[in-house]
């Protein structure tokens, strides 16, 4: 089967959902949009001021602006998008994934409203939303759950004394939201206070409900979930597994079908239990119940989405099935169009999600313009982008799905992978090179260890997953930082790399972050179409001429032939080769700046990430080492800025509700004892 999954249509009967209503953004957008579409269903995009220009806007037949920049003030905001529904003549909405897709009330509020919710019934939502609520109903039916603690009182010593019931290490969870938002893992009693607190405190900026609940946590524990559909005929099927099990704070980043740990009797068992979940509730429309599978192949309900999910095109790989127009159809009252037996399975898919962050400093979001964007065409991506595109930090930091189909799991891995070689984004920090790194790690290629510890297990700090540049690129980066530079670039085409006589030879000084600043220096003699260059007594000769910024372009480096794209952000290079991207500057233009006299060096506190500052420490307060100064919070994940040693916060130059940008420095902390710098504070 190819990438381009051979969806089969069905023969359209009624359009009782047009126009509809898509109340999301980014890449869900257009993925709906283009089913509705042959649907014959017209759509309407919602759209913040901030992603005024976003390609989602434009997927649809019509856009409606709601104002606002943060999801609070736009996507969030269930009355206005109803309102705006009304007021359009919209038929139906259809949530999408994240914001208000699990809110019980805002489904309530569209059903009476006059409008058809495209998802399950609020009762329904609500029956799986609240996380300890879902406990014991899958309790009461014999679905088996992890033992752990749901009761309603959230005092610290209840919540302690549950703790040691449990036993360590215990899994901290949000009662009433996923995500990995609000989550977790304490591995013995003296960091339980911490963790209940910021769990809390992360559930609350999330979900508005900061109740917790405990859990045994599984050691090493595979992620698998199960995709069923129901209608309002009583009819439950499922579609198996995917396994989700490569995370990164307790988020995927890697889904596959099948799954290399569930064979035909497992995968018949939680298809069952997944419907007996969903027939429990009274569930109609798309969901998935997601189980916990331990290396004895016993599985424990975990929670149930009740709404379509990010991986779902793994699913309509392996099936040609358009689960979106499943959904649609459903939404108009129609039976499920097959039953549990004529549900096919081809082959193998896999799913990786693109993100806008650096894995290599926590896997940290970051913030910025897309300079350049092109998909390959080896796979599918479902993605809302373009050249020009404003990465925001105000919403997550995954800007779209690259997904391979194969006949075996080796081949999809393969054809994945080299997918993601041939993509191009260029402008922001993303983990491209690192998804292609867990694709054709070992490990992960044979299947068998594969677990939720798999990204601690192989890449358990920031320097093993950064990637610095080689000779190569670092010779590469020269070149076109002298030969294509902006300037040079205006020079007419004649005069570039002219000289009367000998080569012209010119001094190169760059920096790369690779997120840690590396600088290299070295000289180039350059004329048309060859070059040498010195760097570090190494000599390199470059045959070949500058491709245009932006367009493919092949240079051959010591007979080594380097494919590469790049482009200019001001003075800084951007440069793809190799299936790495890298950010180079003339070293002339990197910040030398160092804090003011009298601040400690190790003692200034600089944001890790573009963002908004959530809550921060009075100037004056005495702190000591591993204390929270501020908090940042950045694409749904909030990050507290640790003081780095004992002392007082001399200097603070943010507040709450203050945006900031990488690198910015935010606050000093002195040894106790020393006096604040001048203008401090």
């Amino acid at each position: 089967m190819d990438h381009t999954t051979a969806i089969a249509p069905l023969v359209a009967t009624g359009c009782r959902l047009s126009p509809l209503l898509i109340a999301n953004r980014g890449e869900i957008v257009p993925r709906i949009a283009r089913t509705a579409r042959r649907m014959g269903i017209t759509t309407l995009a919602i759209y913040s001021d901030a992603d005024r220009a976003s390609p989602h806007r434009f997927a649809c037949d019509g856009a409606i602006a709601i104002g606002g920049e943060t999801p609070a003030q736009s996507y969030l905001r269930g009355e206005a998008i109803i309102a705006l529904a009304r007021r359009a003549g919209a038929a139906a909405i259809h949530p999408g994934y994240g914001f208000l897709s699990e809110n019980a009330a805002f489904a309530a509020a569209v059903v009476d409203a006059g409008l058809i919710f495209v998802g399950p019934s609020p009762a329904a939502i609500a029956a799986m939303g609240d996380k300890a609520e879902a406990r014991r109903r899958m309790v009461a039916v014999g679905i088996p759950v992890i033992p752990g603690y749901d009761d309603a009182d959230q005092s610290e010593p209840a919540l302690r004394a549950a703790a040691r019931e449990i036993g360590y290490p215990v899994m901290i969870k949000a009662a009433a939201g996923g995500g990995g938002r609000g989550m977790r893992l304490v591995s013995e009693p003296a960091q339980l206070a911490a963790a209940l607190s910021g769990a809390a405190a992360e559930a609350t900026a999330a979900f508005g409900n900061g109740r917790l609940i405990l859990e045994r946590a599984l050691i090493a524990p595979r992620h698998v979930e199960i995709q069923i559909f129901a209608d309002a005929h009583g009819q439950i099927v499922h579609f198996g597994e995917r396994d989700c099990s490569v995370q990164r704070r307790h988020q995927k980043m890697i889904e596959e079908a099948p799954s290399p740990a569930v064979n035909e009797t497992l995968r018949r068992r939680m298809g069952e239990a997944a419907i007996a979940v969903a027939r429990t509730i009274g569930y109609v429309g798309a969901g998935t119940v997601e189980f916990l599978l331990d290396a004895e192949g016993s599985f424990y309900f975990m929670e149930m989405n009740t709404r379509l999910q990010v991986e779902h095109p793994v699913t309509e790989l392996i099936t040609g099935i358009d689960l979106v127009e499943w959904q649609l159809r459903i939404a108009q009252g129609e039976p499920l169009p097959q039953r549990q037996g004529e549900i096919p399975r081809h082959g193998h898919a896999i799913e990786v999600r693109l993100c806008a962050e650096e894995p290599a400093d926590g896997f940290l979001p970051r913030a910025g313009t897309i300079l350049l964007w092109e998909a390959s065409p080896a796979a599918r991506c479902d993605a809302a982008l373009a050249s020009g595109s404003l990465v925001s930090p105000h919403y997550d930091s995954m800007l779209g799905k690259v997904v391979a189909h194969g006949a075996d799991r080796a081949q999809a891995i393969a054809r994945l992978a080299l997918a993601l070689e041939e993509t191009t984004l260029l402008g922001v920090a993303t983990n491209r090179q690192f998804l292609i790194r867990l694709l054709r790690h070992p490990a992960f290629i044979a299947g068998d260890t594969v677990s939720t510890a798999f990204i601690p297990t192989h890449f358990p700090d920031d320097a093993s997953r950064a990637v610095a540049p080689e000779d190569l690129a670092w010779g590469l980066a020269a070149w076109l930082a002298v030969v294509a530079s902006p300037l040079a670039a205006s020079w007419p085409e004649a005069w570039r790399g002219w000289s009367s006589t000998r080569p012209l030879s010119r001094p190169w000084r760059l920096a790369c972050r690779a997120p840690v600043t590396l600088e290299r220096s070295g000289q180039i003699e350059w004329e048309r179409g060859r070059a040498v260059l010195r760097l570090e007594g190494r000599e390199m000769v470059i045959a070949g001429s500058p491709a245009a910024a932006g367009e493919p372009g092949e240079v051959m480096i010591e007979e080594t032939p380097l494919r590469y794209r790049f482009v200019w952000q001001d003075e800084a290079l951007w440069l793809k080769c190799g299936g790495q991207d890298f950010l180079f500057a003339p070293l002339s233009r990197v910040s030398t700046a160092r804090p003011a006299a009298g601040a400690a060096g190790d003692g200034v506190l600089r944001a890790p990430m573009s963002g908004q500052v959530v809550h921060a420490l009075s100037i004056g307060e005495p702190v000591v080492r591993g204390q929270g100064v501020l908090a940042l919070e950045a694409m749904k994940m909030e990050v507290t800025l640790p003081a780095p040693h004992d002392g007082i916060l001399t200097s603070l130059t943010v507040g709450p509700g203050d945006q900031v940008v990488l690198g910015q420095i935010l606050a000093v902390v002195e040894p106790a004892g020393v006096e604040p710098a001048e203008g401090a504070g």
